[in-house]
């Protein structure tokens, strides 16, 4: 005798036994709980802020149920990335999702790549930028540069982490300069920034708007972005790129909305249709606005290219920097 499903799932559920997950049942009634936002950085950075400000304009257009951000940080992403990847498709735990996932596989931090991911819509884009204490003894980019190469003892330059965007950035201008940094690596952005202020490191490479509070208040000073032009903000109008200065080195972030790989067709285009909304909306360009973030939409197929390209070019530039494998 063949069982209607509706008798079957209840039966299933009266007995304890998890139905098979159906994707177009999981479609029918999305969302019926709150969803999980999973953040692989500390709080307090620049993905941080992008994450809470999508989480915020989501309201706008997913208003069934909150979207909550919940920060999983550690080994460079490596962590809340796995967590997403091994999640289960139904929608209801989707993540941020950073350059490093194009790094850290060649590093051996971890054996998943962004093959193991969903990228529904990129929404943010940096470069990386030299900072340093206000009262630091450089003034310019070339002084810092001349006096990295003459210490006998190398300047500590703070990062998100082994292997993050931002260790990459710096150690991607030791290449380049043929200068020895010491790399200290935090958490994340945030805590690179306390290290600096406390005077714990000497420098960061972290992006414009992970430093622009201290910046405005006078407690930082921004030596050079690692861009093929500057950027926009009247913050940092000033500050030259490094091609400008004589060394040919381009190094961005990006942070964008990903899902388990399995998720189902119908809600896969259900939030790239949101993710697409919510980018757009004030809410969102104006967070990144305030927080000195680039705006950077860029729809799933499109995304998908730039996460390609980047992962081409990390192949052949970590073996090139020596970085001790984990």
């Amino acid at each position: 005798m063949t069982i209607p499903r509706r008798r079957f799932l209840a039966a299933t559920c009266a007995l304890g036994i998890a139905a098979p997950f159906s994707p177009a049942r999981a479609a029918s009634d999305y969302p019926s709980r709150p969803i999980e936002l999973i953040v692989p950085v500390a709080a307090g950075g620049g993905t941080d802020l992008v994450g809470r400000a999508f989480a915020e304009s989501v309201k706008k257009y997913l208003p069934q149920q909150p979207m909550v951000v919940t920060n999983k940080p550690g080994a460079s992403g490596a962590i809340g990335t796995a967590e997403l990847i091994n999640a289960k498709p139904d929608g209801y735990k989707l993540g941020i999702i950073i350059c490093e996932l194009t790094i850290i596989p060649n590093l051996g931090i971890t054996k998943h790549t962004a093959s193991d991911l969903r990228p529904i819509a990129r929404l943010n884009a940096d470069p990386a930028a030299i900072t340093v204490r206000a009262d630091a003894p450089w003034q310019t980019v070339d002084e810092f540069l001349a006096d990295a190469r003459r210490r006998k003892d190398p300047i500590a330059i703070g990062n998100a982490g082994v292997g993050s965007i931002w260790h990459m950035a710096a150690a991607a201008l030791g290449d380049k300069t043929g200068i020895s940094f010491n790399h200290v690596p935090f958490l994340g952005a945030a805590p690179a920034a306390v290290a600096l202020l406390g005077g714990h490191v000497d420098a960061l490479t972290v992006s414009p708007g992970e430093v622009a509070q201290h910046v405005a208040a006078g407690k930082m000073r921004t030596l050079a972005v690692m861009a093929e032009q500057r950027v926009g903000s009247a913050l940092f109008e000033k500050v030259p790129t490094l091609k400008e200065r004589g060394v040919d080195l381009s190094v961005q972030v990006w942070r964008g909305l990903g899902a388990p790989k399995a998720l189902p067709q119908e809600l896969a285009d259900l939030w790239a249709e949101v993710a697409r909304k919510a980018a757009d909306d004030a809410v969102f360009r104006d967070a990144l606005l305030k927080a000195n973030l680039g705006w950077a939409y860029a729809d799933g197929p499109s995304f998908q290219a730039a996460i390609d390209k980047d992962r081409a070019f990390y192949k052949d530039l970590v073996p090139k920097l020596n970085i001790p494998k984990a």
